[in-house]
Protein backbone atom coordinates (compact mmCIF):
# COMPACT_ATOMS: atom_id res chain seq x y z
CA UNK A 1 0.00 0.00 0.00
CA UNK A 2 1.28 3.45 -0.91
CA UNK A 3 1.54 5.60 2.17
CA UNK A 4 2.50 9.22 2.55
CA UNK A 5 5.43 10.02 4.80
CA UNK A 6 6.34 13.16 6.70
CA UNK A 7 9.67 13.62 8.46
CA UNK A 8 10.28 15.65 11.63
CA UNK A 9 13.08 16.05 14.10
CA UNK A 10 10.75 14.93 16.91
CA UNK A 11 7.34 13.25 16.85
CA UNK A 12 5.33 13.26 20.09
CA UNK A 13 2.49 10.78 20.58
CA UNK A 14 -0.23 12.28 22.74
CA UNK A 15 -1.37 15.88 23.29
CA UNK A 16 -1.66 15.56 27.04
CA UNK A 17 0.25 17.44 29.76
CA UNK A 18 3.51 15.53 29.17
CA UNK A 19 3.49 15.61 25.38
CA UNK A 20 2.55 19.27 25.06
CA UNK A 21 5.05 20.31 27.74
CA UNK A 22 7.76 18.47 25.81
CA UNK A 23 6.76 20.20 22.58
CA UNK A 24 6.80 23.64 24.18
CA UNK A 25 10.19 23.08 25.83
CA UNK A 26 11.74 21.86 22.58
CA UNK A 27 10.67 25.02 20.79
CA UNK A 28 11.83 27.23 23.65
CA UNK A 29 15.27 25.63 23.48
CA UNK A 30 15.37 25.93 19.70
CA UNK A 31 14.56 29.63 19.91
CA UNK A 32 17.16 30.24 22.64
CA UNK A 33 19.85 28.52 20.55
CA UNK A 34 18.60 30.02 17.25
CA UNK A 35 18.20 26.54 15.83
CA UNK A 36 15.63 25.21 13.37
CA UNK A 37 13.54 22.37 14.78
CA UNK A 38 10.51 20.54 13.46
CA UNK A 39 8.17 19.05 16.04
CA UNK A 40 4.88 17.23 15.48
CA UNK A 41 2.31 16.18 18.10
CA UNK A 42 -0.25 13.55 17.15
CA UNK A 43 -3.49 13.21 19.13
CA UNK A 44 -6.13 10.49 18.72
CA UNK A 45 -8.93 12.62 20.17
CA UNK A 46 -11.11 14.70 17.86
CA UNK A 47 -9.44 17.80 19.33
CA UNK A 48 -6.83 18.54 21.96
CA UNK A 49 -8.46 17.86 25.32
CA UNK A 50 -11.17 15.54 23.99
CA UNK A 51 -9.64 12.55 25.80
CA UNK A 52 -8.21 14.37 28.83
CA UNK A 53 -9.84 13.41 32.11
CA UNK A 54 -8.32 14.25 35.49
CA UNK A 55 -9.54 15.39 38.90
CA UNK A 56 -7.89 17.84 38.97
CA UNK A 57 -6.02 19.79 41.58
CA UNK A 58 -2.92 21.04 39.79
CA UNK A 59 0.33 21.75 41.57
CA UNK A 60 1.94 24.42 39.35
CA UNK A 61 5.56 23.37 39.94
CA UNK A 62 6.30 22.23 36.39
CA UNK A 63 4.14 24.94 34.83
CA UNK A 64 6.18 27.55 36.68
CA UNK A 65 9.32 26.09 35.09
CA UNK A 66 7.82 25.94 31.61
CA UNK A 67 6.03 29.28 31.55
CA UNK A 68 6.95 31.48 34.55
CA UNK A 69 4.54 34.08 33.12
CA UNK A 70 1.61 31.68 32.73
CA UNK A 71 -0.75 34.07 34.51
CA UNK A 72 0.00 36.85 32.03
CA UNK A 73 -0.41 34.36 29.18
CA UNK A 74 -3.92 33.51 30.37
CA UNK A 75 -3.46 29.92 31.53
CA UNK A 76 -6.83 28.60 32.79
CA UNK A 77 -5.84 28.25 36.45
CA UNK A 78 -8.72 30.32 37.79
CA UNK A 79 -9.61 28.70 41.10
CA UNK A 80 -6.93 28.61 43.82
CA UNK A 81 -7.54 26.04 46.54
CA UNK A 82 -9.17 27.80 49.49
CA UNK A 83 -9.67 24.91 51.93
CA UNK A 84 -8.99 21.19 52.41
CA UNK A 85 -11.41 18.74 54.01
CA UNK A 86 -10.82 15.02 54.46
CA UNK A 87 -13.53 12.63 55.69
CA UNK A 88 -13.49 9.01 56.70
CA UNK A 89 -16.93 7.69 55.78
CA UNK A 90 -18.00 5.04 58.26
CA UNK A 91 -21.44 4.11 56.84
CA UNK A 92 -23.78 5.23 54.09
CA UNK A 93 -25.11 7.91 56.47
CA UNK A 94 -22.09 9.01 58.49
CA UNK A 95 -18.58 10.32 58.16
CA UNK A 96 -15.86 11.70 60.43
CA UNK A 97 -13.96 14.84 59.46
CA UNK A 98 -10.21 14.38 59.85
CA UNK A 99 -8.49 17.18 61.81
CA UNK A 100 -6.00 19.08 59.67
CA UNK A 101 -3.00 17.98 61.73
CA UNK A 102 -3.89 14.32 61.07
CA UNK A 103 -3.90 14.73 57.30
CA UNK A 104 -0.66 13.45 55.69
CA UNK A 105 1.40 16.42 54.50
CA UNK A 106 1.31 15.49 50.78
CA UNK A 107 -2.47 15.88 50.80
CA UNK A 108 -2.39 19.56 51.77
CA UNK A 109 -3.16 21.76 48.78
CA UNK A 110 -2.11 25.29 49.69
CA UNK A 111 -0.81 27.00 46.56
CA UNK A 112 -2.54 24.60 44.18
CA UNK A 113 -5.39 25.20 41.73
CA UNK A 114 -8.61 23.40 40.85
CA UNK A 115 -8.56 23.10 37.05
CA UNK A 116 -9.94 21.35 34.02
CA UNK A 117 -6.87 19.60 32.60
CA UNK A 118 -8.66 19.38 29.25
CA UNK A 119 -8.69 23.19 29.17
CA UNK A 120 -5.11 23.41 30.44
CA UNK A 121 -4.03 21.14 27.58
CA UNK A 122 -5.93 23.26 25.06
CA UNK A 123 -4.04 26.28 26.38
CA UNK A 124 -0.70 24.43 26.19
CA UNK A 125 -1.52 23.49 22.61
CA UNK A 126 -2.09 27.16 21.76
CA UNK A 127 1.34 28.01 23.17
CA UNK A 128 2.96 25.16 21.25
CA UNK A 129 1.37 26.09 17.94
CA UNK A 130 2.35 29.73 18.41
CA UNK A 131 5.97 28.53 18.63
CA UNK A 132 5.72 26.47 15.45
CA UNK A 133 4.70 22.99 16.66
CA UNK A 134 2.44 21.08 14.27
CA UNK A 135 -0.45 19.38 16.07
CA UNK A 136 -2.54 16.75 14.31
CA UNK A 137 -5.72 15.93 16.28
CA UNK A 138 -8.01 13.15 15.08
CA UNK A 139 -5.17 10.85 14.05
CA UNK A 140 -4.37 7.78 16.13
CA UNK A 141 -0.85 6.42 16.46
CA UNK A 142 -1.64 2.83 15.56
CA UNK A 143 1.79 1.25 15.10
CA UNK A 144 5.46 1.81 15.93
CA UNK A 145 7.75 1.91 12.91
CA UNK A 146 11.24 0.43 13.21
CA UNK A 147 14.50 0.68 11.31
CA UNK A 148 16.34 -2.45 10.21
CA UNK A 149 18.38 -2.38 13.42
CA UNK A 150 15.13 -2.37 15.48
CA UNK A 151 15.48 1.26 16.50
CA UNK A 152 12.28 3.31 16.44
CA UNK A 153 11.94 5.52 13.35
CA UNK A 154 8.47 6.92 14.01
CA UNK A 155 4.84 5.88 14.03
CA UNK A 156 2.11 4.93 11.58
CA UNK A 157 -1.30 6.53 11.93
CA UNK A 158 -4.32 4.29 11.71
CA UNK A 159 -6.20 3.70 8.47
CA UNK A 160 -9.53 5.49 8.14
CA UNK A 161 -12.52 4.00 6.37
CA UNK A 162 -12.20 0.29 7.10
CA UNK A 163 -15.33 -1.80 7.57
CA UNK A 164 -15.93 -4.24 10.43
CA UNK A 165 -14.36 -7.09 8.47
CA UNK A 166 -11.30 -4.99 7.59
CA UNK A 167 -12.18 -4.34 3.96
CA UNK A 168 -11.77 -0.87 2.52
CA UNK A 169 -14.82 1.37 2.21
CA UNK A 170 -15.16 4.04 -0.47
CA UNK A 171 -13.94 6.64 2.05
CA UNK A 172 -10.81 4.65 2.88
CA UNK A 173 -7.70 6.67 3.64
CA UNK A 174 -4.47 4.82 4.43
CA UNK A 175 -2.47 5.76 7.47
CA UNK A 176 0.50 8.08 7.21
CA UNK A 177 4.08 7.48 8.27
CA UNK A 178 5.35 10.14 10.66
CA UNK A 179 9.12 9.69 10.80
CA UNK A 180 11.42 11.21 13.40
CA UNK A 181 14.95 11.22 14.68
CA UNK A 182 13.41 10.70 18.14
CA UNK A 183 9.84 9.83 19.14
CA UNK A 184 8.40 10.69 22.55
CA UNK A 185 5.59 8.39 23.65
CA UNK A 186 3.26 10.30 25.98
CA UNK A 187 0.00 8.45 25.39
CA UNK A 188 -1.20 8.52 28.99
CA UNK A 189 -1.92 5.64 31.34
CA UNK A 190 -1.60 2.16 29.75
CA UNK A 191 -0.63 3.56 26.38
CA UNK A 192 -0.98 0.73 23.89
CA UNK A 193 2.26 1.56 22.04
CA UNK A 194 4.10 2.17 25.32
CA UNK A 195 2.97 -1.26 26.46
CA UNK A 196 4.46 -2.81 23.31
CA UNK A 197 7.72 -0.88 23.65
CA UNK A 198 8.16 -1.95 27.28
CA UNK A 199 7.86 -5.57 26.20
CA UNK A 200 10.05 -5.30 23.09
CA UNK A 201 12.89 -3.50 24.85
CA UNK A 202 12.42 -5.15 28.27
CA UNK A 203 11.98 -1.73 29.90
CA UNK A 204 10.26 -3.19 32.96
CA UNK A 205 13.20 -5.41 33.92
CA UNK A 206 13.88 -5.28 37.68
CA UNK A 207 10.90 -3.00 38.48
CA UNK A 208 7.58 -3.84 40.12
CA UNK A 209 4.46 -4.36 38.02
CA UNK A 210 2.60 -1.14 37.34
CA UNK A 211 -0.51 -0.79 39.49
CA UNK A 212 -3.65 1.05 38.54
CA UNK A 213 -6.85 2.62 39.73
CA UNK A 214 -10.03 3.37 37.81
CA UNK A 215 -11.18 6.96 38.20
CA UNK A 216 -14.83 7.76 37.45
CA UNK A 217 -15.73 11.43 37.28
CA UNK A 218 -18.80 13.64 36.94
CA UNK A 219 -19.23 17.40 36.78
CA UNK A 220 -22.29 18.97 38.34
CA UNK A 221 -23.73 22.45 38.43
CA UNK A 222 -24.92 23.00 42.00
CA UNK A 223 -27.01 25.59 43.81
CA UNK A 224 -25.01 28.82 44.35
CA UNK A 225 -25.56 28.84 48.11
CA UNK A 226 -23.86 25.42 48.36
CA UNK A 227 -20.87 26.36 46.23
CA UNK A 228 -17.55 27.26 47.88
CA UNK A 229 -15.04 28.11 45.18
CA UNK A 230 -11.68 26.44 45.91
CA UNK A 231 -12.94 23.88 48.45
CA UNK A 232 -11.24 20.49 48.08
CA UNK A 233 -12.95 17.48 49.70
CA UNK A 234 -11.46 13.97 49.84
CA UNK A 235 -13.01 10.85 51.36
CA UNK A 236 -11.87 7.36 52.32
CA UNK A 237 -13.81 4.44 53.74
CA UNK A 238 -17.41 3.63 52.80
CA UNK A 239 -18.67 2.28 50.43
CA UNK A 240 -15.45 0.27 50.04
CA UNK A 241 -14.37 -2.23 52.65
CA UNK A 242 -11.08 -1.74 54.46
CA UNK A 243 -9.15 -4.04 52.09
CA UNK A 244 -10.33 -2.39 48.89
CA UNK A 245 -8.26 0.69 48.17
CA UNK A 246 -9.95 3.79 46.90
CA UNK A 247 -11.76 6.97 47.79
CA UNK A 248 -13.67 9.95 46.54
CA UNK A 249 -13.06 13.60 45.74
CA UNK A 250 -15.22 16.68 45.30
CA UNK A 251 -13.63 19.88 44.01
CA UNK A 252 -15.47 23.21 43.87
CA UNK A 253 -14.57 24.75 40.51
CA UNK A 254 -15.67 28.08 39.09
CA UNK A 255 -19.18 28.97 37.83
CA UNK A 256 -21.03 27.02 40.57
CA UNK A 257 -19.62 23.74 39.26
CA UNK A 258 -18.12 20.85 41.20
CA UNK A 259 -15.97 18.02 39.87
CA UNK A 260 -16.56 14.83 41.79
CA UNK A 261 -15.13 11.42 41.32
CA UNK A 262 -14.34 8.06 42.81
CA UNK A 263 -11.20 5.98 42.37
CA UNK A 264 -11.06 2.23 42.95
CA UNK A 265 -7.69 0.50 42.93
CA UNK A 266 -7.72 -2.27 40.35
CA UNK A 267 -6.09 -4.73 42.74
CA UNK A 268 -9.51 -5.40 44.29
CA UNK A 269 -10.35 -9.06 44.91
CA UNK A 270 -14.16 -9.34 44.75
CA UNK A 271 -15.19 -10.02 41.12
CA UNK A 272 -18.74 -8.86 41.91
CA UNK A 273 -17.49 -5.33 42.63
CA UNK A 274 -18.55 -2.62 40.18
CA UNK A 275 -16.49 0.58 40.44
CA UNK A 276 -19.22 2.52 38.62
CA UNK A 277 -21.89 1.44 41.11
CA UNK A 278 -19.57 2.09 44.06
CA UNK A 279 -19.24 5.67 42.78
CA UNK A 280 -23.00 6.03 42.44
CA UNK A 281 -23.79 4.91 45.98
CA UNK A 282 -20.89 6.97 47.37
CA UNK A 283 -22.81 10.04 46.24
CA UNK A 284 -25.65 9.11 48.62
CA UNK A 285 -23.57 9.76 51.74
CA UNK A 286 -24.74 13.11 53.22
CA UNK A 287 -21.17 14.47 53.19
CA UNK A 288 -21.45 14.40 49.37
CA UNK A 289 -25.18 14.43 48.63
CA UNK A 290 -25.86 17.70 50.43
CA UNK A 291 -23.80 19.51 47.79
CA UNK A 292 -25.55 17.76 44.89
CA UNK A 293 -29.20 17.95 45.92
CA UNK A 294 -30.95 20.47 43.72
CA UNK A 295 -28.05 20.38 41.22
CA UNK A 296 -27.67 18.87 37.78
CA UNK A 297 -25.13 16.42 36.39
CA UNK A 298 -23.69 17.78 33.14
CA UNK A 299 -20.92 15.38 32.09
CA UNK A 300 -19.35 12.00 32.84
CA UNK A 301 -16.15 10.12 32.08
CA UNK A 302 -13.72 7.49 33.28
CA UNK A 303 -10.00 6.78 32.97
CA UNK A 304 -7.44 4.44 34.46
CA UNK A 305 -4.62 6.02 36.47
CA UNK A 306 -1.15 4.71 37.35
CA UNK A 307 -0.53 4.21 41.07
CA UNK A 308 2.58 2.03 41.25
CA UNK A 309 4.87 4.91 42.18
CA UNK A 310 8.65 4.89 42.17
CA UNK A 311 8.97 1.09 42.33
CA UNK A 312 7.00 0.71 39.08
CA UNK A 313 8.71 3.30 36.86
CA UNK A 314 10.33 1.54 33.89
CA UNK A 315 13.46 2.45 32.00
CA UNK A 316 12.56 5.56 30.00
CA UNK A 317 14.88 5.22 26.99
CA UNK A 318 15.21 2.85 24.05
CA UNK A 319 16.76 3.20 20.60
CA UNK A 320 14.96 6.02 18.82
CA UNK A 321 12.63 7.12 21.56
CA UNK A 322 11.62 8.00 25.11
CA UNK A 323 8.68 7.47 27.45
CA UNK A 324 7.15 10.43 29.28
CA UNK A 325 4.22 11.12 31.59
CA UNK A 326 1.68 8.48 32.48
CA UNK A 327 2.87 6.22 29.65
CA UNK A 328 5.62 5.41 32.17
CA UNK A 329 3.67 6.21 35.36
CA UNK A 330 4.75 9.07 37.63
CA UNK A 331 1.58 9.71 39.64
CA UNK A 332 2.25 10.56 43.28
CA UNK A 333 -0.34 8.43 45.07
CA UNK A 334 0.07 10.15 48.41
CA UNK A 335 -0.68 13.51 46.77
CA UNK A 336 -3.32 12.03 44.45
CA UNK A 337 -1.64 14.05 41.69
CA UNK A 338 0.23 13.22 38.51
CA UNK A 339 -0.18 16.16 36.14
CA UNK A 340 2.74 18.15 37.53
CA UNK A 341 5.05 15.12 37.42
CA UNK A 342 3.88 14.23 33.90
CA UNK A 343 4.65 17.76 32.74
CA UNK A 344 8.09 17.69 34.33
CA UNK A 345 9.01 14.39 32.66
CA UNK A 346 7.93 15.93 29.35
CA UNK A 347 10.39 18.75 30.02
CA UNK A 348 13.11 16.25 30.87
CA UNK A 349 12.48 14.33 27.64
CA UNK A 350 12.68 17.53 25.60
CA UNK A 351 15.88 18.66 27.30
CA UNK A 352 17.47 15.24 26.82
CA UNK A 353 16.75 15.28 23.09
CA UNK A 354 17.87 18.86 22.55
CA UNK A 355 21.12 18.40 24.46
CA UNK A 356 21.91 15.27 22.46
CA UNK A 357 21.27 17.16 19.22
CA UNK A 358 24.09 19.53 20.08
CA UNK A 359 26.64 16.72 20.09
CA UNK A 360 25.74 14.77 16.96
CA UNK A 361 23.17 12.80 15.02
CA UNK A 362 20.43 11.41 17.29
CA UNK A 363 18.42 9.45 14.71
CA UNK A 364 17.68 6.02 16.14
CA UNK A 365 20.07 6.51 19.07
CA UNK A 366 19.23 5.56 22.64
CA UNK A 367 19.34 8.68 24.81
CA UNK A 368 19.96 7.06 28.17
CA UNK A 369 20.63 10.42 29.82
CA UNK A 370 16.88 10.73 30.44
CA UNK A 371 17.12 8.09 33.17
CA UNK A 372 19.76 10.05 35.08
CA UNK A 373 17.83 13.28 34.58
CA UNK A 374 14.77 11.65 36.13
CA UNK A 375 16.72 10.26 39.09
CA UNK A 376 18.24 13.69 39.74
CA UNK A 377 14.92 15.55 39.45
CA UNK A 378 12.33 16.60 41.99
CA UNK A 379 9.97 14.03 40.43
CA UNK A 380 12.16 11.19 41.71
CA UNK A 381 12.58 12.93 45.08
CA UNK A 382 8.78 13.21 45.42
CA UNK A 383 8.15 9.60 44.45
CA UNK A 384 10.95 8.35 46.69
CA UNK A 385 9.49 10.12 49.73
CA UNK A 386 6.06 8.58 49.10
CA UNK A 387 7.27 5.20 47.84
CA UNK A 388 5.69 3.20 50.66
CA UNK A 389 2.22 4.79 50.46
CA UNK A 390 0.68 2.36 47.96
CA UNK A 391 2.29 -0.80 49.38
CA UNK A 392 1.14 0.21 52.90
CA UNK A 393 -2.47 0.45 51.79
CA UNK A 394 -2.16 -2.92 50.08
CA UNK A 395 -0.53 -4.56 53.10
CA UNK A 396 -2.57 -3.06 55.94
CA UNK A 397 -5.82 -1.80 54.44
CA UNK A 398 -7.17 1.72 54.15
CA UNK A 399 -7.38 2.61 57.84
CA UNK A 400 -4.08 1.22 59.14
CA UNK A 401 -2.34 2.07 55.87
CA UNK A 402 -3.52 5.65 56.25
CA UNK A 403 -2.18 5.77 59.80
CA UNK A 404 1.19 4.49 58.55
CA UNK A 405 1.16 7.16 55.82
CA UNK A 406 0.67 9.88 58.44
CA UNK A 407 3.68 8.69 60.48
CA UNK A 408 5.74 8.11 57.32
CA UNK A 409 5.10 11.60 55.93
CA UNK A 410 4.46 13.83 58.98
CA UNK A 411 6.97 12.34 61.42
CA UNK A 412 9.67 10.73 59.26
CA UNK A 413 9.29 12.92 56.11
CA UNK A 414 9.38 9.84 53.90
CA UNK A 415 12.86 8.88 55.06
CA UNK A 416 12.20 5.50 56.70
CA UNK A 417 15.09 3.16 55.86
CA UNK A 418 13.13 0.58 53.84
CA UNK A 419 11.17 0.27 50.62
CA UNK A 420 8.14 -1.98 50.36
CA UNK A 421 7.06 -3.66 47.14
CA UNK A 422 3.83 -4.98 45.68
CA UNK A 423 4.76 -7.60 43.10
CA UNK A 424 1.28 -8.98 42.42
CA UNK A 425 -0.16 -7.65 39.12
CA UNK A 426 -3.66 -6.21 39.39
CA UNK A 427 -5.12 -8.86 37.07
CA UNK A 428 -4.01 -11.63 39.45
CA UNK A 429 -5.91 -10.48 42.54
CA UNK A 430 -9.47 -11.72 41.91
CA UNK A 431 -10.92 -14.44 44.11
CA UNK A 432 -13.47 -16.93 42.76
CA UNK A 433 -16.94 -15.42 42.60
CA UNK A 434 -18.30 -18.25 44.76
CA UNK A 435 -16.12 -17.09 47.67
CA UNK A 436 -17.19 -13.43 47.57
CA UNK A 437 -20.34 -11.58 48.65
CA UNK A 438 -22.38 -9.62 46.13
CA UNK A 439 -22.63 -5.92 46.99
CA UNK A 440 -26.14 -4.50 47.30
CA UNK A 441 -26.24 -1.79 44.66
CA UNK A 442 -29.44 0.28 44.74
CA UNK A 443 -31.27 1.01 41.51
CA UNK A 444 -30.48 4.45 40.08
CA UNK A 445 -32.89 7.18 41.14
CA UNK A 446 -31.97 9.41 38.15
CA UNK A 447 -31.60 12.29 40.57
CA UNK A 448 -28.31 11.59 42.32
CA UNK A 449 -27.51 8.15 40.90
CA UNK A 450 -27.63 6.97 37.30
CA UNK A 451 -27.05 3.98 35.04
CA UNK A 452 -24.05 3.40 32.78
CA UNK A 453 -25.68 4.10 29.44
CA UNK A 454 -27.15 7.47 30.40
CA UNK A 455 -23.74 8.32 31.83
CA UNK A 456 -21.88 7.38 28.64
CA UNK A 457 -24.29 9.61 26.72
CA UNK A 458 -22.99 12.58 28.73
CA UNK A 459 -19.41 11.76 27.69
CA UNK A 460 -20.32 12.46 24.03
CA UNK A 461 -18.64 9.17 23.12
CA UNK A 462 -18.86 8.22 19.47
CA UNK A 463 -17.21 5.65 17.22
CA UNK A 464 -17.94 4.99 13.58
CA UNK A 465 -20.06 1.85 13.90
CA UNK A 466 -18.79 0.14 10.76
CA UNK A 467 -15.12 -0.23 11.70
CA UNK A 468 -12.98 -3.06 13.11
CA UNK A 469 -13.52 -3.55 16.85
CA UNK A 470 -10.69 -1.98 18.82
CA UNK A 471 -11.17 -4.38 21.75
CA UNK A 472 -9.40 -7.57 20.71
CA UNK A 473 -9.84 -11.01 22.31
CA UNK A 474 -6.76 -13.23 22.07
CA UNK A 475 -8.99 -16.26 22.70
CA UNK A 476 -12.73 -15.67 22.12
CA UNK A 477 -13.66 -18.72 24.21
CA UNK A 478 -12.16 -17.51 27.50
CA UNK A 479 -14.93 -15.08 28.62
CA UNK A 480 -17.65 -17.75 28.59
CA UNK A 481 -15.64 -20.94 29.17
CA UNK A 482 -13.32 -19.65 31.94
CA UNK A 483 -14.13 -16.17 33.24
CA UNK A 484 -17.88 -16.73 33.55
CA UNK A 485 -17.84 -19.89 35.72
CA UNK A 486 -14.88 -18.75 37.82
CA UNK A 487 -15.40 -14.99 38.17
CA UNK A 488 -18.96 -14.43 36.87
CA UNK A 489 -17.21 -12.63 33.97
CA UNK A 490 -16.07 -9.46 35.77
CA UNK A 491 -15.85 -7.40 32.56
CA UNK A 492 -19.61 -6.89 32.94
CA UNK A 493 -18.88 -4.88 36.09
CA UNK A 494 -15.38 -3.40 35.93
CA UNK A 495 -16.13 -1.61 32.65
CA UNK A 496 -17.64 1.81 33.50
CA UNK A 497 -19.28 2.19 30.08
CA UNK A 498 -21.37 -0.96 29.58
CA UNK A 499 -19.09 -2.25 26.82
CA UNK A 500 -19.17 -5.90 27.90
CA UNK A 501 -22.27 -8.05 28.40
CA UNK A 502 -23.09 -11.73 28.76
CA UNK A 503 -26.21 -12.38 26.70
CA UNK A 504 -28.08 -15.39 25.32
CA UNK A 505 -28.00 -16.52 21.71
CA UNK A 506 -30.96 -17.97 19.83
CA UNK A 507 -30.35 -21.38 21.41
CA UNK A 508 -30.17 -20.00 24.94
CA UNK A 509 -26.40 -20.33 25.21
CA UNK A 510 -24.28 -17.68 26.87
CA UNK A 511 -22.35 -15.37 24.58
CA UNK A 512 -19.91 -12.53 25.23
CA UNK A 513 -21.04 -9.30 23.61
CA UNK A 514 -18.73 -6.31 23.05
CA UNK A 515 -20.43 -2.94 22.55
CA UNK A 516 -17.33 -1.17 21.32
CA UNK A 517 -19.20 2.02 20.43
CA UNK A 518 -19.64 2.73 24.16
CA UNK A 519 -15.93 2.62 24.97
CA UNK A 520 -14.59 5.72 26.77
CA UNK A 521 -10.97 4.55 26.35
CA UNK A 522 -10.41 4.05 30.09
CA UNK A 523 -8.22 0.92 29.46
CA UNK A 524 -9.61 -0.95 32.50
CA UNK A 525 -10.33 -4.08 30.47
CA UNK A 526 -6.75 -4.20 29.20
CA UNK A 527 -5.55 -4.01 32.80
CA UNK A 528 -8.00 -6.03 34.91
CA UNK A 529 -9.05 -8.98 32.72
CA UNK A 530 -7.83 -11.97 34.78
CA UNK A 531 -6.68 -13.89 31.69
CA UNK A 532 -5.10 -10.81 30.07
CA UNK A 533 -7.21 -11.79 27.09
CA UNK A 534 -8.44 -8.30 26.12
CA UNK A 535 -6.14 -5.95 24.26
CA UNK A 536 -7.14 -2.32 23.69
CA UNK A 537 -5.91 -0.94 20.36
CA UNK A 538 -6.65 2.40 18.75
CA UNK A 539 -9.95 2.82 16.91
CA UNK A 540 -10.22 5.28 14.04
CA UNK A 541 -8.80 8.68 14.92
CA UNK A 542 -11.34 11.06 16.41
CA UNK A 543 -13.36 8.24 17.98
CA UNK A 544 -14.10 7.89 21.68
CA UNK A 545 -15.21 10.47 24.22
CA UNK A 546 -15.39 14.17 23.49
CA UNK A 547 -14.84 15.75 26.88
CA UNK A 548 -15.43 19.45 27.28
CA UNK A 549 -13.94 20.77 30.51
CA UNK A 550 -13.02 17.47 32.19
Amino acid sequence: MERESMAFDVVIVGAGPAGLSAACRLMQLAKTHEQELTVCVIEKGSEVGAHILSGAVLEPTALNELFPDWKEKGAPLNTPVSADEVYYLTTKDKGIKTPSFLIPKPMHNAGNYIVSMANVCRWLAEQAEAMGVEIFPGFAAAEVLYNEDDSVKGILTGDMGLSVDGTQKECHMPGMELLAKQTIFAEGCRGHLGKQLMQKFDLRKEVDPQHYGLGIKEIWTIEPEKHQAGLVVHTAGWPLDDHTEGGGFLYHMENNQVALGFIVALNYSNPHLSPFDEMQRWKLNPKISHYLEGGKRITYGARAVNKGGMQSVPKLSFPGGLLAGCDAGFLNGAKIKGNHTAMKTGLLAAETIFEAMQTGDIAGKELGAINDKYRNSWVYEELHKTRNFGPALYKFGTLMGGIFAWFDQNIFAGKLPFTWHNTTPDHNTLKPASECPKPDYPKPDNVLTFDKLSSVFLSSTNHEEDQPCHLRLTDPTIPIDKNLPLYDEPAQRYCPAGVYEVTKDEKGNNQFQINGQNCVHCKTCDIKDPAQNITWVTPEGGGGPNYGNM
